[in-house]
């Protein structure tokens, strides 16, 4: 397959936007670059909402370290946004650098912020869109999900051996996975707003649900090779760049649960994080005194009648955007079920257990055809030292 001259830049442009990846909700996350004599010599990404784009980014680091943006090629994951909101808009910031080609990953979908490549278009620069295309929609993914809908981003990620069990008949899982892939558990609680467990993995498991590594965006663990990878292609992000990236706070924990805990009992997350713990509950349950009692404590208990209705209310009432599920294969399967999964991250162990008395990844359902079957489609596949990892949608 013959690529489009700046494909490949459009990849590392999609690679540098990963940089901003949850700060920016409920923004997109954009990735930008400014390309002279097929070099890289300037680059930015969009880092939190409210702040300036990726173009601008990449402007005033173009600025910074003396290159004149007018003698390069800008290349942008999303089209620039043409309306004053929070910041003014960049297709007239392009312009004024006098800028003549722009390339485009994908068009702005949203009436309100595309135009952009239109009028600089109506004003002389030569413009380009829909270069690496499907990568660069899918880099917008969550941004797409809030536009539609008023639920939230939601990952799935669990671990299993290759004969699908997450455990051993006694309960232990440490560790089915390497040491690679929990660390890019941490990078996925990293760009999350909260992460999501159900009620026997947190009696279980006793969990504190922190982001312990990956704090940064240059330490992220990605298993994903790049389709179109050239190694002399490479933004030059500087330390000082990747340390202005603001982080996010840890996330918040989220627990799934009929049954409310006592708030005395030892739980890491009733007695080290309880205003950053919230607890879904069912109507009743929230009324009762044990829901008062953690209340007291600073912790939230919500009491919703669905799943749905509950990550609703994360959304529009807690703002998590993004949400990392690593509950069990019990609320796994509630969410696939119902709709709520927009990723389900496998991370497979080359391991066999082979008991039929091992906890299986999935259970619950009675399925007599094979019609009934649950049906995802396989995006990715990458590896992380000897484990497989495997993106559904």
């Amino acid at each position: 397959m013959e690529y489009h001259p700046f494909y490949p830049y459009m990849l590392e442009a999609a690679r540098i936007a990963e940089y901003g990846r949850g700060a920016t909700a409920p923004n997109p996350t954009v990735g930008a670059l400014l390309v002279r004599d097929r070099h890289i010599v300037a680059c930015g990404w969009h880092r939190l909402c409210g702040t300036p784009h990726a173009e601008i980014h990449a402007l005033a680091d173009a600025r910074a370290k003396g290159v004149e943006p007018s003698q390069c090629t800008l290349v942008v994951t999303l089209e620039p946004c043409h309306h004053y909101g929070k910041t003014p808009p960049c297709s007239k910031a392009i312009l004024e650098a006098g800028i003549r080609h722009v390339v485009i990953g994908a068009l702005d979908p949203t009436p309100k912020a595309s135009g952009g490549a239109r009028f600089l278009a109506e004003h002389g620069v030569h413009v380009e869109y829909g270069i690496a295309e499907d990568i660069c929609r899918n880099l917008i993914a969550d941004f797409l999900h809030w536009q539609n809908t008023t639920l939230p981003y939601v990952v799935l990620k669990l671990a299993s051996t290759i004969d699908g069990r997450i455990a051993t008949r006694t309960g232990h899982s440490r560790w089915i996975t390497g040491e690679k892939a929990r660390l890019r558990v941490h990078s996925l609680r990293a760009t999350s707003h909260a992460v999501l467990i159900g009620g026997n993995t947190f009696r279980a498991d006793n969990p504190l649900l922190t982001c312990r590594d990956a704090r940064l965006p240059g330490e992220r663990i990605v298993p994903w090779a790049s389709p179109c990878s050239i190694p002399d292609i490479q933004a030059p992000v500087s330390d000082v760049m990747l340390h202005d990236q603001p982080l996010l706070p840890q996330p918040r924990a989220v627990i799934v649960t009929s049954s409310l805990p006592d708030p005395l009992a030892p739980f890491h997350l009733l007695q080290k994080r309880p205003q950053d713990t919230i607890f879904l509950t069912s109507a009743k349950a929230a009324r009762e005194e044990t829901a008062d009692l953690l209340r007291a404590k600073g912790i939230t208990v919500i009491g919703t009648e669905t799943l749905r209705e509950a990550l609703e209310t994360l959304r529009t009432e807690l703002r998590c955007y993004r949400i990392l599920c690593e509950g069990g294969g019990h609320l796994g399967l509630a969410l696939l079920e119902q709709g709520l999964v927009n990723e389900f991250e496998l991370h497979m162990a080359p391991k066999i257990i082979g008991d039929n008395a091992a906890v299986p990844l999935f259970s619950g359902r009675t399925v007599d055809k094979m019609e009934d079957a649950l049906t995802l489609a396989l995006r990715k596949i990458g590896t992380l030292d000897a484990d497989s990892i495997l993106l559904f949608q």
